[in-house]
C-alpha cells in the first residue's frame, strides 16, 4: 500500500519502503537522511530508540518521533542527552485526534460494514477499528500525543 503511494507520487527513485522489526535493525551506520517513527518508538522505549537509531542517521540527518504524550519533560531531556538538537515539538490533543482521526475512522467503519461485510480480513479489521473507537469514546483523554522534530548533532 505505501509502496504504491510512493510510486504514484513519482518518488520510487528516492524513497524505499522497508518493513522490519524495531528489535533487530540490520542497517549500516549512516543509512538514512530521516527516520520517521510514527507511534512506534514505544515498542522499545523512547530513550533506547533515540540511542539505537542515532547511528542509522547520516550526519546532519533528522529524526521525527510521534509518540504518546506522557513524560514530555523527560523526553525533552533525553533528546538533548542522546545527542540531538530539538528543532521543535507540538502536542496533538484529544480534539485533534477526534476531528482528524476518529471521526473519519468511524465514517469508514460504517461505510465498509455495508460494502464489505463478507470478507474475513475486512471483518477482523472492522472489529479492531470498532474496539479502538469504543476505547476513545470511553476514555478520550488517553488520546493525545506529541511530535518531536530533531536533528542529529
Amino acid at each position: 500500500m505505501l509502496e504504491g503511494k510512493v510510486e504514484k507520487a513519482g518518488l520510487s527513485n528516492r524513497v524505499k519502503v522497508i518493513n522490519c522489526s524495531l528489535l533487530d535493525i540490520q542497517f549500516p551506520d549512516a543509512s538514512f537522511d530521516v527516520i520517521w517513527a510514527e507511534g512506534s518508538i514505544n515498542v522499545i522505549g523512547f530513550k533506547r530508540g533515540l540511542q539505537e537509531w542515532k547511528r542509522l542517521i547520516k550526519p546532519g540527518g533528522f529524526m521525527v518521533v510521534h509518540d504518546e504524550r506522557g513524560d514530555v519533560g523527560e523526553k525533552l531531556e533525553q533528546i538533548s542527552g542522546c545527542g540531538y538538537e530539538l528543532l521543535g515539538y507540538f502536542e496533538l490533543d484529544t480534539d485533534v485526534w477526534q476531528t482528524e482521526y476518529f471521526v473519519p475512522l468511524e465514517k469508514l467503519v460504517l461505510e465498509a460494514r455495508f460494502k464489505c461485510s463478507d470478507a474475513p480480513g475486512v471483518v477482523k479489521a472492522l472489529q479492531e477499528a470498532r474496539r479502538e473507537l469504543d476505547m476513545f469514546k470511553k476514555e478520550p483523554e488517553r488520546n493525545s500525543s506529541v511530535c518531536f522534530v530533531m536533528k542529529k548533532v
